[in-house]
């Protein structure tokens, strides 16, 4: 439960505007014509720097027209862009931040033909590799990728997931529970997808913002007799359709890839899923620990924990309705 409590302080420091948006820095190179390419980028600062330069590395047969321009969009970030003309195909050709660092990063390469693409750079591999035509596993691969770098890093989605399992104590219902709210955000999900719906974003932030908060509420009530007590499962299914708006949206912001949005989609929400389930296990592993160990500490640490929670949420509530 230390754990718990130290993971809510980390999110409580954090800046709350962002809550529901994915993380990494980007890369984007878009054809505008034939043979010009516009590379844009936005990077977050306060990583660790290597000396490397701060723009991206693009393919070795384009070459820049002008400077590259950036400027600061907010206190920890900036936005850049620079015109580039190149020469042939550039299937096989290298894209990335060769001084990554601390971080994740996209990249996503847009050619006038519609096969868009995208690639998640790492530490660790902090190139690309552009393909000629993105296969079905590249593509699942990285949309999978995506979908745990989201419900990990998207904090709110990660408290309403932490709220949830420690509102339901026993195992069967906790199954249940994320059972319905992955059923429920996986249809809104879809749904928006395809264009069957949509909500505008700022009110379904508010919305999850609010879900979290009532989750909150229950937890320091501890009325065994209430509705979410005794049905889980349905208040899961509830709220699960309003955070599919959420996860939408970061999935619109990505943009899928052309011939490829249904493997895309399945590969982003079973991303989703992994991430969850990770995070569901380790709250209940957590807890099963503490109650073994030190059965005196569950109780106040589950009421800091409910306190904590119900705080931050509440901010980003009033911060959105401000917005």
């Amino acid at each position: 439960m230390r754990v718990l409590l130290a993971l809510l302080v980390l999110l409580a420091l954090a800046q709350p505007a962002a809550a529901d948006e994915l993380r990494p820095s980007s890369i984007e190179l878009s054809e505008q014509a034939q043979g010009r390419w516009h590379l844009g980028w936005k990077r977050n600062l306060g990583q660790p720097s290597t000396g490397q330069p701060e723009t991206p590395a693009y393919p070795r047969n384009c070459r820049p027209v002008g400077e590259p321009v950036e400027r600061r969009v907010a206190a920890l970030s900036v936005v850049g862009n620079l015109e580039l003309r190149c020469s042939g195909s550039l299937a096989g050709q290298r894209i990335g931040w060769p001084g990554l660092v601390g971080e994740d990063a996209l990249v996503r390469i847009v050619p006038l033909d519609g096969g868009a693409q995208t690639h998640l750079l790492t530490p660790t591999a902090p190139m690309a590799a552009i393909t000629g035509e993105p296969g079905r596993w590249q593509v699942a691969r990285s949309y999978f990728e995506l979908g745990v770098i989201h419900i990990l890093e998207g904090w709110d989605h990660l408290l309403f997931v932490i709220a949830l399992v420690l509102l339901v104590v026993r195992g069967w219902q906790v199954v249940k529970a994320a059972t319905a709210f992955t059923l429920a955000h996986s249809l809104t999900l879809t749904a928006v997808t395809f264009g069957f719906f949509g909500l505008p974003a700022r009110p379904v932030e508010a919305a999850i913002a609010l879900s979290i908060v009532f989750l909150a509420v229950e937890l320091a009530r501890g009325d065994r007799t209430s509705l979410t007590r005794r049905w889980p499962w349905a208040v899961a299914f509830a709220f699960g359709l309003l955070h599919g708006f959420g996860f939408a949206g970061a999935l619109r912001d990505i943009g899928l890839p052309q011939g490829e949005v249904p493997a895309a989609l399945v590969a982003f929400n079973l991303g989703v899923e992994a991430g969850q389930v990770l995070v569901i296990l380790a709250v209940i592993v957590l807890r099963l620990t503490t109650r073994r160990l030190v059965p005196w500490v569950e109780a106040p640490a589950l009421r800091t924990a409910t306190y904590a929670i119900g705080i931050i949420a509440s901010f980003w509530l009033i911060e959105r309705l401000i917005a």
